[in-house]
């Protein structure tokens, strides 16, 4: 096998409407269908948020699979079925194992829907094995001063490591199957190559500034995405004069049968009535306060109106 891994495919993610109406790109579960074993990687702003405009996700179920929620800028608070909640700051990381099923709430905390402010961020999907499908939902919340951050080139290379390894630094955050998560910053004209097991699939997305995927050095700016071809060191460089901030994710793919349909992903199509039906008749359990996130959620986007926001945002919106 080839020792320098190149990129297969590259394509640019295109912005649409998720949750209760915020605007995302989605590089992984759009063009790129499926990177096994990841089914989604969306990426929340960054927009400048008015008092009243912010929007998030009320409530709504998952079953099958992780979400990992990666805070770049701004805050979000959570709410779950299991009487788990808490506010995710800016650096923070939450990788919630929804296993057998919970009903999540995912919104912009109290002090963003009062006074605004910027928010970024994103959000992955990984696929759990079926062994596992059915286990306890899980949290992990990781506040940003817990995450290694690894450091070289006199400080022109700077990786957060969010799973995996990268630099001599380990993640702190469990995965069921082996995982590869980093948050890659490199100053203008720098190289950095990270090795990445040869059994691994995966794919970089660029989502700050311009530079070159793989050995072949193939041009990318923000909101492209690069799926990696195989081989184990994956070059990545940095425009000559601006930053590049990448996202290099990449695991053990676990092939095996995929039913996905809206929030649970589960083996089979029977699997997934199944899981229709114990959301509908209440055995993933509620939480209490959902009519006023949902008012919140459409007074927010009656703001947006108001200010002119939506209308904005739909002109970079793909029907």
């Amino acid at each position: 096998m080839a020792k320098n891994r190149g990129i297969k495919s590259l394509v640019t993610a295109h912005q649409q409407r998720e949750g209760g109406g915020f605007v995302v790109r989605r590089p992984i579960g759009g063009e790129v269908r499926h990177c096994d074993p990841f089914l989604m990687l969306d990426h929340f702003g960054p927009v400048d948020y008015k008092p009243g405009e912010a929007i998030g996700a009320p409530d709504h179920p998952h079953r099958g699979f992780e979400t990992v929620s990666y805070i770049v800028e701004g805050s979000s608070q959570h709410k779950d079925s299991a009487g788990n909640s808490g506010v995710l700051k800016a650096g923070w990381v939450q990788w919630m194992t929804a296993g057998s099923g919970v009903v999540h709430s995912e919104m912009p905390s109290d002090d963003m829907m009062k006074n605004g402010g910027r928010s970024e961020g994103f959000q992955l999907w990984v696929n759990l094995p079926a062994k596992d499908k059915m286990i306890s939902p899980r949290y992990q919340d990781t506040p940003a001063e817990n995450i290694p951050i690894a450091t070289a080139q006199n400080g022109n290379v700077w990786v957060k490591v969010i799973a995996g390894e990268s630099l001599g630094k380990k993640a702190v955050i469990e995965t069921r199957t082996p995982i590869m998560y980093l948050d890659i910053h490199l100053k203008p004209g720098t190289v950095f190559v990270q090795p990445v097991p040869e059994d691994y699939s995966g794919f970089a997305y660029v989502w700050r500034g311009s530079g070159y995927l793989g050995h072949e050095r193939a041009s990318a700016k923000m909101g492209r995405v690069g799926v990696l071809d195989q081989g184990v060191d994956f070059r990545m460089e940095a425009s000559a004069n601006e930053e590049v901030h990448i996202l290099l994710i990449a695991g053990k793919p676990l092939k095996e049968p995929i039913a996905h349909y809206g929030p649970f992903v589960m083996n089979t199509w029977e699997e997934i009535e199944q899981a229709f039906a114990d959301y509908q008749s209440g055995k993933l359990g509620s939480i209490e306060g959902s009519k006023e996130r949902f008012a919140a959620t459409e007074s927010a986007k009656q703001k947006q109106q108001e200010t002119g926001r939506w209308h904005s945002d739909n002109s970079a919106v793909v029907s």
